[in-house]
């Protein structure tokens, strides 16, 4: 597997332990429609969250958070309402990103973005 793989999934499994220990409950882990993916589906005071997670472990190329594009909160948006027609019974919904700076011999810096929108 390539590093880079290796990072993501190492970043999902610190993200979903991050949001547990913030009160969330994990409902799903990449759930996938079509071609999209939502990484982490989860919930917390009513609200359902579409959690989209980036690491890196470098600052050479920024923040994780600066490499979510546009299209790619598209194809959230676009997964989160194929989830919703599945999954109805949602009165309140968010979508989040969570940003994960890996640093050599450092604890993970966690940066937590609350409804994200176009």
């Amino acid at each position: 597997m390539a590093t880079h793989n290796n990072t993501g999934k190492l970043g999902e499994r610190l993200a979903k332990a991050y949001l547990e220990k913030q009160g969330f409950e994990i409902i799903d882990e990449n759930w996938r429609y079509s071609n999209q993916e939502i990484d982490i589906i989860a919930f917390k005071n009513e609200t359902l969250h579409f959690v989209e997670v980036k690491t890196r472990r470098s600052a050479a190329f920024g923040p994780p958070e600066e490499n979510v594009s546009t299209k790619k909160i598209e194809n959230l948006l676009t997964a989160g309402e194929a989830y919703l027609e599945r999954n109805s019974n949602w009165k309140w919904v968010q979508y989040d990103i969570l940003s994960i700076n890996l640093k050599v011999n450092e604890n993970p810096e966690y940066f937590f973005i609350e409804d994200v929108y176009l």
